[in-house]
């Protein structure tokens, strides 16, 4: 069962009564998310702390940590106007990190070509080449507002950011293959940017791990809430380490 049946499951349970939701975005297994809104339409109010009672019958792995009362016509997944994601890799075996950050094993990694190609994705708004099925979309515009890779000072940790209306199936996964294939020197800054201008897939898609990528924030016109960065010990690097970024 995908996490929106399990929290259906537990509103049925908590409220008697049959509840349906709506989240702000689909995302593959094993990936994680450190801010998620979803919506809810409730014929009569509760009279209990529903948060405490969703948090006992809810798995250790999903919490509930804010209700907002809402007029009827927001809708969480096609009002937001932003998608932020952070993506997480660690160079060494450390088994703290198993699930909650992508394990890569590699001699070296040029950093300075993967922050350079990183750059390059907001001057593209067809994103095509990076999606494992886009004619299943009206169309595969994303507007990329900002994307970047930092370091840590010992080259153990990488962390890449991406924000955008939206993404494509598998998207940010693609581009981050792409981004360690061009760090371990078998693929050009060049040739990347070349996918992006002739909206061609490249002839070996080859994903990133999903267990590094978060979706971190999630804006709204009429909500923007910072995330719960604290809920995550890999999110919370960025205050522990020393990040270098173009």
């Amino acid at each position: 069962m995908n996490v929106q049946g399990v929290i259906e499951q537990a509103l049925n349970q908590v409220l008697k009564t049959p509840i349906f939701i709506n989240g702000c975005g689909r995302t593959d297994a094993r990936v994680h998310a450190s801010q998620f809104f979803f919506h809810m339409d409730v014929e009569q109010p509760w009279d209990f702390d529903l948060i405490f009672r969703m948090n006992k019958v809810l798995p250790g792995n999903i919490a509930i940590f804010d209700i907002i009362p809402m007029d009827g016509q927001q809708h969480a997944r096609f009002d937001a106007v932003q998608r932020s994601y952070d993506y997480f890799i660690h160079t060494y075996k450390n088994p703290f990190l198993n699930g909650l950050s992508s394990f890569y094993l590699v001699d070296k990694l040029d950093f300075d070509k993967m922050k350079q190609a990183a750059a390059i994705l907001p001057n593209y708004k067809d994103y095509r080449a990076f999606c494992t099925s886009p004619d299943k979309y009206e169309h595969t515009l994303c507007y990329v507002r900002s994307a970047s890779l930092s370091v840590d000072e010992n080259g153990d940790h990488l962390r890449f950011q991406i924000s955008s209306n939206r993404f494509l199936s598998k998207m940010i996964r693609i581009i981050m293959g792409q981004l360690l294939k061009i760090g371990k020197g078998v693929l050009s800054v060049e040739e990347f940017e070349s996918y992006l201008i002739n909206n061609k897939t490249p002839d070996l898609i080859t994903p990133a791990h999903p267990e590094g990528l978060y979706l971190s924030k999630v804006t709204y016109p009429y909500l923007n809430l910072p995330p719960r960065q604290q809920f995550s010990s890999v999110l919370q690097m960025q205050a522990d380490l020393t990040w270098e970024r173009l």
